[in-house]
């Protein structure tokens, strides 16, 4: 297959310095108008400031995913490549990077450039030569020209870290591994800076800034530094080969290590690479390809249809996965944003809702909201449903007040180097919210926002990386580091940490304690080494534990393993549905993280389904009818309904059902219907710590133990307080089978026609003579003022007020059930009766 164009198709292909970028800026510059796609935010950047500075601000527009500069009326665009404007003709076009094609998360999106994207009189596209041969199969008309390196690269063979060359760089692939080797640089060499690819362009260009500036002769970073960042490095040194892309660990191909290892030697300055001596030498085979610049071609590259169908979200999920046209284009794995549009279909109110081409449009623009922490959690996903919720509401806009709160919680430069870096991934995707002038009403004010408490946040980010990496003072165990001395470190069974015979801090969970804050940065140095090198081993003996040796600790939603926080509980969609994330750690990475979530999760489920065994038996059971329907709304309440929101099922109840859930501990009372067994008080603790994780905010502790009555207390959810065990009638909450003793004993007396508020009632009641008359109310009494004080009679031929869930969070009958310990009642949600 091929695309014809009508104009000139260049593209220029060569290893990494050979001035092809240079070269299409001047092309673009040398046209009335043009367009330039990066691969990444920063090179956009930085190429817009030159362009800025040979043009004039008037002239020049800069558009990013988070960043838009477009003045009145722009001749050039300096764009990334997702967000290049193709609705706009110019009269030349360039994509940088084009081999990134063959990337498995981005490249259909640079082979629908390749396809499709063209200027009026000139199209050029820069890369490497493995893109040739799928190159000129796709765009036969295209003019190939080979620019050679400017300067040479050799292989200097395996060094030890200590013995670098000023002006290095190491490559590591992993958060964890940067920080062992940029903490050992620092003690024997006074100081790193440190990329890793989380960081927010201020923070990498900060950090590069140290480097250029001579303040650091060494960087530590991972393949983030392999593009875009232009720096006066005249030795590459790779700390490892392989890297965990997301899916699972993999070796790096020899062009991506050629694309790092050629960030040596700039210009006509050559430069050379190595490894470590940890990692050993290098295939004689893999050095002559990075040497000469050889490898082999792509043989495929990624794909995804271009040619949407907006007919209705499910005609746009169909056309997402329609068949590539060629065996070599290879259909891409499904993307965050696809990833997302099917989570957001799984939303009754999303998916029955009516759609139009435009709704749906705009359904697919949400999901392309990209999430810069590149985990794709519930959380984001919740973000995007309440984002095309307020869009599609009577204002389609989104609140302002909403925006506020959620920005405002982003706007804190507390915390250490990880904390800081998933705060700004997070207002980042705030700020890509916020150039969308259309979803917000002061838009412009929104992108100043976010962009101010980005640069905060990363300014703060950097300093804490100075911190910790930059220190001129090295003595002691530092020179002997320096040296090459080999210092003898390990970890007890007692989770001791040991340096040289001594003990010098605790691993707690997966966190080092020193025992002392001023602790030698060597002998720290080596001890995060070794815990590096211990952390497999640990994370074995973790997820191989018995249920029993985690707990919960419920006043802070802390998981404990053997007594020591390793997680928390965060939000989940209902209050019985919490999710468990591990604390973070700098020595827990990629599948590691993974291994330990899975082992959390599976702890999490069993610990909630224990704590509520009744509502788990309750979900096993094979009811039928309107019995299961019952169930369903217990399980949703965590034990106890009103009867007026039970009315319906109750009323189809059979005997027979009846006395089924009886048989399963169900009462069914005047007033409510409830499990006993699921009011005492040694779930109360837990149920308001689920709940005070729901609503976000401290709630009122649990009642004490044996109390039966409290005073109703608007700071606590009412269907908290039905969870608890109490239902709030009038002034009191009282606990759920005191009501059932307090309205029989009211039915007996009303038999006989009005009656006063005798002691007996008002000690069932809880309450003193003021407040006795809001209670029996409440329980449907009217209260008449006669000769003899206040008498109640029963209300006769009054229909029941039908009761709302409660508003604040309180659960709903949704289309799934519960999942972890209540999954076995999805089947029943299925078959339950309308």
């Amino acid at each position: 297959m091929a695309y014809k164009s009508a104009s000139r198709v260049l593209a220029v292909l060569g290893p990494t310095n050979t001035g092809k970028t240079h070269l299409a800026v001047e092309r673009m510059l040398g046209h009335a108008s043009g367009m330039i796609g990066f691969p990444l935010r920063l090179l956009a950047r930085e190429n817009f400031d030159r362009v800025v500075k040979l043009k004039g601000p008037r002239a020049v527009a800069l558009i990013t995913g988070e960043e838009k500069i477009v003045p009145p009326d722009p001749r050039w665009f300096v764009c990334t490549v997702e967000s290049m404007p193709l609705d706009r003709a110019v009269e030349f076009l360039a994509v940088d990077e084009i081999q990134l094609c063959a990337d498995p998360e981005r490249g259909h999106v640079f082979t629908d450039r390749l396809l499709h994207a063209r200027g009026r009189s000139e199209t050029m596209f820069l890369g490497a030569e493995t893109i040739r041969p799928l190159l000129q199969r796709l765009v036969p008309e295209a003019e190939i020209q080979t620019r050679p390196r400017f300067s040479t690269l050799v292989y200097t063979g395996p060094r030890k870290l200590t013995r670098l060359p000023p002006r290095s760089a190491v490559v590591a692939f992993s958060a964890a591994q940067v920080y062992e080797i940029a903490e050992l640089v620092r003690r024997t060499r006074g100081g790193a800076a440190v990329v890793l690819g989380a960081l927010s362009p201020r923070t990498r260009n900060a950090q590069v800034g140290l480097f250029q500036e001579g303040a650091v002769d060494y960087l530590v970073a991972t393949d983030a530094i392999g593009m875009g960042l232009n720096m006066d490095l005249d030795h590459v040194c790779f700390a490892g080969l392989t890297k965990f892309d997301g899916r699972g660990s993999r070796r790096l191909q020899p062009a991506e290590l050629a694309q790092i290892a050629g960030r040596a030697g700039r210009h006509m300055n050559d430069g050379t690479f190595g490894t470590t001596g940890e990692l050993g030498p290098l295939d004689e085979t893999l050095v002559e390809a990075i040497e000469t610049h050889r490898f082999d071609p792509l043989d495929h590259l990624f794909w995804r249809n271009g040619d949407l169908d907006y007919s209705t979200p499910f005609t746009l999920q169909r056309s997402l996965e329609a068949r590539s046209p060629a065996p070599f284009l290879i259909r891409a794995r499904e993307a965050d944003d696809q990833l997302a549009l099917a989570g957001l279909l799984r939303e009754r109110d999303i998916a029955e809702r009516p759609w139009g081409p435009a709704g749906v449009r705009m359904l697919w623009e949400v999901c392309q909201i990209p999430d810069f922490r590149k985990t794709m959690t519930d959380s984001h996903a919740k973000l995007l449903g309440q984002i095309f919720r307020h869009l599609i509401g009577p204002y389609e806009r989104l609140p302002e007040s909403w925006v506020a709160e959620h920005v405002a919680r982003l706007d804190a430069i507390a915390g250490d180097i990880d904390t800081l870096t998933n705060r700004i991934a997070h207002v980042r995707t705030w700020t890509y919210v916020a150039h969308r002038a259309d979803w917000l009403t002061r838009a412009v004010y929104w992108q100043e926002r976010t962009r101010a408490i980005e640069d905060k946040l990363s300014d703060a980010l950097h300093e804490r990386l100075t911190q910790r990496f930059i220190d001129r003072r090295a003595a002691g165990l530092s020179r002997r580091l320096s040296e090459g001395g080999a210092l003898l470190a390990g970890v007890t069974r007692n989770d001791d940490v040991v340096v040289e015979g001594q003990t010098i801090g605790r691993l707690e969970g997966f966190a080092f304690v020193p025992d002392k804050d001023d602790e030698s940065h060597a002998v720290l140095a080596i001890a995060r080494r070794t815990l590096v090198a211990d952390m497999p081993r640990r994370v074995k003996r973790f997820t191989s534990e018995p249920d029993d040796a985690f707990s919960l600790r419920p006043a802070d939603t802390r998981v404990l393993w053997r007594g020591v926080p390793v997680a928390r509980l965060v939000r989940g969609d209902r209050p019985a549905e919490p999710k468990v994330e591990p604390l973070q750690s700098e020595f827990l990475d990629g599948e590691a993280k993974v291994q330990v979530r899975r082992r959390l999760e599976a702890w999490l489920s069993a610990e909630l389904a224990r704590a509520f065994a009744p509502l788990t038996r309750l979900a096993q059971s094979s009811l039928t009818g309107a019995a299961r329907g019952l169930a369903f709304q217990l399980i949703e309440a965590m034990g106890v309904v009103p009867r007026a929101i039970a009315a319906q099922q109750l009323g189809a109840l059979t005997r027979g059902e009846a006395d089924a859930l009886a048989r399963l501990g169900v009462r069914l009372g005047v007033a409510t219907v409830f499990l006993p067994a699921m009011i005492k008080p040694r779930t109360a603790a837990l149920k308001t710590a689920l709940w005070s994780l729901h609503v976000e905010r401290s709630l009122p502790p649990p009642p004490a133990p044996g109390a039966v009555s409290m005073p109703a207390d608007p700071a606590r959810p009412e269907a908290l307080e039905l969870a608890l065990g109490f239902l709030r009638l009038g002034p009191r909450a009282i606990r759920v089978d005191q009501v059932e003793k307090l309205a029989a004993a009211c039915r007996r007396l009303a038999r006989q026609g009005a009656f006063a508020a005798t002691p007996a009632l008002r000690e069932l009641a809880h309450c003193v003579e003021g407040d006795i008359a809001g209670v029996l109310k409440a329980l449907g009494y009217r209260a008449e003022a006669g000769p003899d004080g206040i008498t109640f009679t029963e209300r006769r031929g009054r229909k029941p007020k039908r009761r709302r869930a409660v508003s604040d969070g309180a659960p709903r009958v949704p289309p799934r059930m519960i999942e972890g310990p209540f999954a076995k009642l999805g089947e029943l949600a299925r078959r339950r009766p309308r």
